[in-house]
């Protein structure tokens, strides 16, 4: 089975800039990934959803490539999953364009 949660959309400080640090930004996350569905053992994507927006509001990163690493190490920790792919977008941290980091 394949879960994919897109457009994830919420405000968390993150960023190392000073005004990153004083004020939120929406951000965006995009996650998908693969287990193994057997005798009605699955995996709630509610619970990961509010995993991951309270752990960004909560850890309020530096870099989106900590927040990256940080959410698939508790993700395998967690859960028995395969092939995890992660990005986190800031919309709105340039004008002319919308930055993202994939893992």
């Amino acid at each position: 089975m394949k879960i994919k949660i897109n457009k994830l959309t919420f405000k968390c400080i993150i960023g190392i800039l000073p005004f990153e640090r004083e004020s939120e930004q929406t951000v965006i996350i995009n996650l998908s990934f693969k287990y193994k569905f057997k005798d009605n053992v699955f995996i709630n994507y509610a619970d990961i959803v509010s995993y991951l927006e309270k752990t960004m509001k909560k850890q309020k990163f530096l870099l989106i490539e900590d927040a990256l690493l940080h959410i698939k190490n508790h993700l395998n920790s967690n859960y028995q999953i395969k092939q995890i792919k992660l990005s986190i977008a800031k919309p709105n941290i340039l004008d002319n364009c919308e930055v993202s980091v994939t893992l």
